[in-house]
C-alpha cells in the first residue's frame, strides 16, 4: 500500500493537523515508511506465541481483600479546617 500526497492531506485533515502544501511530500514519505514497518511486522510468524505484558514474567503483589475502616481517621481529619466528633464540620447551608 502506498500513500500519495492527496491521501496524506486527507489524513492530516482528519487528524485536524494543519500541513502546508510543500510539506505534504515529506508527510506522505513518512506514512509510507511507517506502513513499510507494519508490513515487516506482519511477516513475523507469531503462531503459538502468548501475548506478554512485560519482558520478564512477574506476578503482581497481592494483599488480602478485607474490609477495614482504614484506621486513618486522625490523619484524614488533620487537614480539616473544622472537625467535630470524628467528622468534617461544615457550615449549615439549609435554613
Amino acid at each position: 500500500m502506498s500513500i500519495d500526497q492527496s491521501t496524506a492531506a486527507k489524513v492530516a485533515k482528519l487528524a485536524r493537523i494543519k500541513v502546508e502544501d510543500d510539506a505534504l511530500p515529506a508527510l506522505a514519505s513518512e506514512f509510507n515508511t511507517i506502513l513499510g514497518f507494519i508490513e515487516q511486522l506482519n511477516e513475523v510468524d507469531v503462531e503459538g506465541v502468548e501475548p506478554m505484558v512485560s519482558v520478564e514474567p512477574m506476578r503482581l503483589k497481592r494483599r488480602q481483600d478485607v474490609v477495614t475502616d482504614g484506621n486513618q481517621q486522625d490523619k484524614v481529619l488533620a487537614n480539616a479546617p473544622d472537625a467535630r466528633e470524628g467528622f468534617f464540620a461544615v457550615p449549615k447551608v439549609v435554613e
